[in-house]
């Protein structure tokens, strides 16, 4: 009997944490997805207004230069998506109420089936019932 209360508890304490990483995971799907097609409203959606993006090349901006880089965009039709970004070896810690997150980003050509990477991180919270970037970075992979 003991032991049948204590795998009710193990697993009544893993689901939270299961539904949390497979509610990131979807919310970081969407979001390359919505990256790949340069869809704004995704981008508006995935990250927050306190937003703080460091960039492989170095610079550091927040939510309002990331957006109006997207000013007057349109979503590109699948069929015509140059580029596809997908995120490979998806880590996911929770501190708290937040989702720190790490991957490999791939960017895949579809001209040339090329494939360049890189190694971002992100802290994600919920806001607005929904995980959204408060920060991020991204960096080229070395190559080798």
């Amino acid at each position: 009997m003991l032991t049948r209360i204590l795998m009710v508890l193990l697993l009544v304490g893993w689901m939270p944490v299961q539904a949390g990483e497979d509610e990131v995971v979807m919310a970081v799907d969407r979001f390359l997805h919505g990256a790949s097609v340069g869809d704004a409203a995704i981008h508006d959606a995935f990250w927050a207004e306190e937003l703080i993006y460091t960039s492989s090349n170095g610079t550091r901006f927040g939510k309002a230069e990331l957006m109006s880089g997207m000013e007057g965009s349109t979503p590109t039709p699948e069929d015509e998506v140059a580029v596809w970004y997908r995120a490979d070896d998806l880590d996911i810690q929770y501190e708290g109420p937040l989702a720190l997150i790490s991957f490999t980003l791939v960017a895949a050509n579809v001209a040339d089936e090329s494939e360049a990477y890189f190694l971002n991180s992100g802290v994600l919270k919920i806001i607005d019932g929904r995980w959204q970037a408060i920060r991020w970075h991204a960096t080229h992979k070395a190559q080798g």
